[in-house]
């Protein structure tokens, strides 16, 4: 009986330790929030995006300067340098190039990417196709890690071996996310130590069943977190680039271009069009001549046994009706000689 008790108060008091983890971990988790957020409004510099809006940026770093000097000055650079690097940022940029040199181009991000320290996470090349009307152009889609501190450099190579004809970046701030989430685990992680201390104490079957079914839910919320953890850790540390590679014969002027040269350009790749169109139409013929000739020869084979057929008819048709004249001629001469 005192064993059933005993069992009965040590289940109780998991349970309510449970429950006050779970509660903790809700308080605390808004705890880290407000905390982070508070840092932002009062220990932190203002983000950029509010100081455009407000316009106080400007006027406040003039009167930092004018009060404190350049300690002053090397202080907020330092502060606001640290608070950057704390923030879980999300770079995600896409790119589209055109060049003359395909290969050296593709053989060039390859060697970039691995320089300096990322990977191709994906590669799709086309190699073009000769029955598309014109001259095979290849092109290749690729998506490519790289190091959050190297992203720009890696922009700015790549920028400047291709011509550049379309780029955009989203930057997603988790910051919030992720210091939930690590507060979450915090609390799960103590609340497992004291399951795990429970169990070694419990007596009863009940009680083994009941700590080991809660432990189990907490390793696997433990699991989940972790591994949403690792995610977000491995999408901050380095950018996502999705590159487009075009070959193109001619590159596509950045500057936007007069009305002059519009024209001159336009009415120049018109001219290039119609001897591509008549180059192209050459090519086909000289490459479906096999199967023209044999087409050639089957139809002309199908007319000649048509053109057969219809005067061997138009013989017999001939000669019935000679025949036929015979006969009558015939019978009007033996009715003559009666």
């Amino acid at each position: 009986m005192k064993k059933k008790v005993l069992g009965g108060k040590i289940l109780a008091t998991a349970l309510a330790a449970s429950l006050v983890l779970g509660l903790t971990a809700c308080g605390s988790a808004d705890s880290a929030t407000a905390n982070f957020s508070e840092s932002k409004a009062l220990g932190s510099p203002m983000e950029p995006g509010a100081a455009m809006d407000y316009g106080y940026a400007d006027v406040e770093m003039e009167e930092a300067v004018a009060e404190s000097g350049s300690t002053q000055m090397s202080t907020v650079s330092s502060q606001n340098s640290s608070y950057y690097d704390s923030r879980k940022l999300i770079r995600t940029v896409e790119l589209s190039l055109e060049t003359k040199e395909f290969d050296l181009m593709l053989g060039l991000v390859e060697d970039k990417v691995a320089e300096l320290g990322g990977y191709v996470e994906s590669l799709q090349t086309y190699n073009g196709s000769r029955y598309s009307g014109r001259e095979p152009e290849r092109n290749s889609n690729l998506t490519v890690r790289i190091p959050k501190d190297k992203l720009d450099e890696f922009l700015n190579a790549v920028s400047e071996a291709g011509n550049v004809i379309r780029r955009s970046e989203n930057v997603q701030d988790v910051t919030l996310e992720y210091v939930d989430m690590e507060s979450r685990r915090n609390t799960l992680k103590t609340e497992q130590e004291r399951l795990l201390k429970f169990l070694e104490t419990a007596e009863t079957l009940e009680d083994i069943i009941v700590l080991e079914e809660r432990l189990s839910e907490v390793r696997y919320q433990l699991e989940s977190m972790e591994s949403q953890l690792r995610t977000y850790d491995n999408k901050v540390d380095f950018a996502t680039v999705h590159m487009s590679i075009q070959e193109v014969k001619e590159l596509t002027p950045v500057e936007k271009e007069g009305v002059g040269a519009r024209l001159a350009n336009g009415f120049m790749e018109s001219l290039k069009n119609v001897g591509n169109g008549f180059v192209e139409f050459f090519i086909w013929i000289v490459v479906h001549l096999p199967y023209l000739a044999t087409w050639a020869l089957i139809i002309t084979t199908i007319v000649m046994i048509i053109k057969f057929n219809i005067r061997r008819s138009r013989k017999k048709k001939a000669l019935k009706s000679e025949k036929a004249a015979k006969t009558e001629n015939a019978a009007k001469q033996k009715e003559s000689e009666k």
